[in-house]
C-alpha cells in the first residue's frame, strides 16, 4: 500500500470511528421506544416502553442521564419471577415489580455496572425502573397499586 493510499484508508477509518462513537452515544437518545404517562402515587412519570426481547434486553443500558421524572416500564407476555442486572448501566435504578393486578410486589435499588440479579417476589407482569430513590421520596414502595398502568400501555403512543 503507497503512502498516499495509506494515509485516505486511515482517513477514511478516522471517520468511520468518529461516526460509531457518536451513534454509540446517541443511540438510546431516541429508541423510537413507545412512550406512555403514567400517574403513579401523586406523581406523573413518562414512561418508555420495553415491550420485546431486544428492548427488554437493552433496557436503560449506556445512558448517561435519567430525567427525574422519567422512567422505563418492562412488560412481559406472562407472568413469571422476573429478574434484573445492571451490567452496561451507568446510573443507579430502583425498580419496582409490578404484578398482573397492578400491585408493586417489591422494591429494589440496583448499583451502576452490577451483575448482580434483583428478583421479583412472585410472579410479575412489569418492572418500572426510576432514578434511585425516587419511589422513597414519593412515599411508594411493596404493595401500592398502580392502577393508572392499564390506561397508560393501552395509550401508549
Amino acid at each position: 500500500m503507497t503512502p498516499a493510499l495509506w494515509g485516505r484508508a486511515w482517513h477514511g477509518l478516522a471517520w468511520l470511528a468518529l461516526i460509531v462513537v457518536l451513534g454509540a452515544g446517541q443511540a438510546h437518545a431516541d429508541d423510537g421506544l413507545p412512550t406512555a404517562d403514567l400517574a403513579i402515587g401523586e406523581q406523573t412519570l413518562t414512561i418508555e416502553i420495553a415491550a420485546t426481547d431486544r428492548s427488554r434486553r437493552v433496557g436503560l443500558m449506556h445512558r448517561d442521564h435519567l430525567p427525574g421524572d422519567r422512567g422505563m416500564l418492562f412488560v412481559w407476555p406472562r407472568p413469571a419471577q422476573y429478574g434484573m442486572w445492571m451490567q452496561n448501566t451507568r446510573i443507579p435504578l430502583d425498580v419496582a415489580f409490578i404484578d398482573a393486578h397492578f400491585t408493586i410486589t417489591n422494591i429494589a435499588t440496583m448499583t451502576p455496572h452490577s451483575t448482580r440479579i434483583h428478583e421479583a417476589k412472585r410472579p410479575v407482569r412489569y418492572a418500572l425502573e426510576v432514578n434511585a430513590g425516587w419511589f422513597e421520596a414519593h412515599g411508594i414502595g411493596a404493595g401500592d397499586r398502580v392502577p393508572d398502568l392499564e390506561r397508560a400501555l393501552g395509550q401508549s403512543d
